[in-house]
């Protein structure tokens, strides 16, 4: 008897199709989650627990749905940027870069991306506006420029530069866990592509703003004067940090050899480094730290994943996705290349409507029951990396197509600058266009040409 005949026969209280109640709560809670009336996190739950309570899933079932590796790579990457943050080694790297190019306020616009690029492939790209954004401001008030091309570019840098690495963003953190990718073979697959899009889209910024961004050289000297340095807050701390991070980051690249997961790496890098950040304190003062330090994880996230695993796994055991596979099947007639192409299109699409880490959820089940049609995990693999592009770049294409996105737009408006819906499509959709395009072409000729 296969899963559906269980759940029909067995505990099904509704007397009604598994697939169809299902289906609907999963419809129902995604809509909910789209109009953002609510925390994210308590639709989540309750749309588990309603899973439960209809019969579709057991309180077994539903415990076997959450993917405890990705909770913890992310419960232990929030703890050590936490910690990190504190060390003003963000700020640091923003100030030195804007000396590097002597605070011109053209080449400005090109450092600000990478720095937010790069830091966006080791820290949730929220973490990285937080961080970048208020630097933005100090340096484009001390020049005079308009920081709205600063700020618009810092939105696209963290949604392509989150796409390098395992730990840059969700979708990468939930593909990997599902696949049991390794960091480097993000690094090997991805960050190709997310340079070349990045190169693209500081060109194309620069063409329409560079000429226009102008000041003179007594503000020029007014960055050229800080010392940056001062914006490390704590160096013992900075160097504790530096160094768990370089464990972390090493053991991520070793794990297939090591035979350990990243959440477990993850995890014993959090741990390691909060013993080191409150080490020698006092009883009081230690729990102060720890408890301080706990409370920044973004607890919200997590419990939303949690929830999120076990509607998408009730839709799963339901054999919905596994149908929705076989339509996708039919619709690209079994071939590779048609179906990497139309996984990344409508990746993008409805990753710039919606927030992408249900999507790819949604996505990652659906795909996985694809595999045995389509001749395996590896002659697959173009599709999934075409999914974590797609959903990625996709991030760009409206100013809610990411957290990061309305958290910038949200900080501009406390400064004096909006940053319309509208106004703002006529970046973001030209970049996720170009950008998508780019990783079309880019895992075609890799794969096909």
């Amino acid at each position: 008897m296969n899963t559906v005949d269980t759940l029909q026969t067995a505990h099904l209280i509704w007397g009604m199709n598994p697939q169809y109640v299902a289906s609907a709560i999963v419809i129902i809670c995604y809509l909910i989650l789209f109009t953002e009336k609510l925390n994210r996190a308590v639709i989540a739950l309750l749309a588990a627990s309603v899973m439960i309570f209809s019969g579709i899933l057991t309180q077994t079932q539903a415990f076997q749905g959450v993917d405890f590796n990705t909770l913890a790579l992310l419960t232990g990457m929030m703890t050590i940027v936490a910690i990190s943050e504190k060390s003003g080694m963000f700020q640091y790297v923003a100030f030195w870069g804007a000396k590097r190019v002597h605070a011109n306020p053209r080449g400005l616009l090109a450092v600000l991306a990478l720095v937010t690029a790069f830091f966006s492939a080791f820290l949730d790209n929220v973490t990285t506006v937080l961080l970048i954004v208020p630097v933005t401001f100090q340096i484009t008030e001390k020049l005079k420029v308009n920081p709205y091309p600063y700020l618009i570019l810092e939105i696209f840098a963290s949604n392509i530069g989150g796409t390098a690495t395992l730990i840059g963003d969700p979708p990468n953190i939930l593909l990997g866990s599902a696949l049991n990718l390794s960091f480097m073979d993000f690094v090997y697959e991805l960050t190709p592509i997310v340079i070349v899009c990045m190169l693209a889209v500081i060109l194309f910024f620069d063409f329409f703003w560079g000429r226009h961004l102008k000041t003179d050289d007594k503000k020029r000297n007014q960055i050229m004067k800080i010392d940056e340095s001062k914006a490390i807050e704590d160096k013992p701390l900075l160097i504790k940090c530096l160094f768990v991070l370089f464990c972390v980051i090493t053991a991520f690249i070793l794990a297939e050899h090591l035979h350990l997961t990243n959440g477990t790496i993850a995890i014993c890098g959090a741990a390691l480094l909060l013993l080191l950040y409150t080490f020698g304190n006092s009883h009081e003062e230690r729990d102060r730290k720890t408890s301080e330090v706990l409370a920044s994880v973004d607890w919200t996230t997590i419990f939303f994943f949690s929830g999120l695993f076990i509607i998408v796994y009730g839709l799963e055991e339901t054999g919905v996705l596994s149908a929705l596979g076989r339509y996708f099947i039919e619709l690209t007639q079994g071939s590779i290349s048609k179906t990497m192409l139309l996984i990344m299109w409508v990746s993008a699409i409805f990753s710039s409507a919606i927030d992408n880490i249900p999507f790819i959820a949604t996505m990652i089940p659906m795909l996985k029951s694809m595999e045995e049609a389509m001749g395996g995990r590896e002659a697959m693999m173009p599709v999934w990396w075409a999914l974590s592009v797609g959903a990625c770049f996709g991030g760009n294409g409206t100013l809610i197509g990411a957290s990061a996105n309305v958290i910038v737009a949200g900080m501009a408006q406390r400064h004096g600058h909006h940053i319309g819906f509208i106004p703002f499509l006529k970046w973001s959709i030209p970049v996720m266009l170009m950008t998508v395009g780019i990783g079309c072409l880019w895992m075609y000729i890799q794969y096909f040409g």
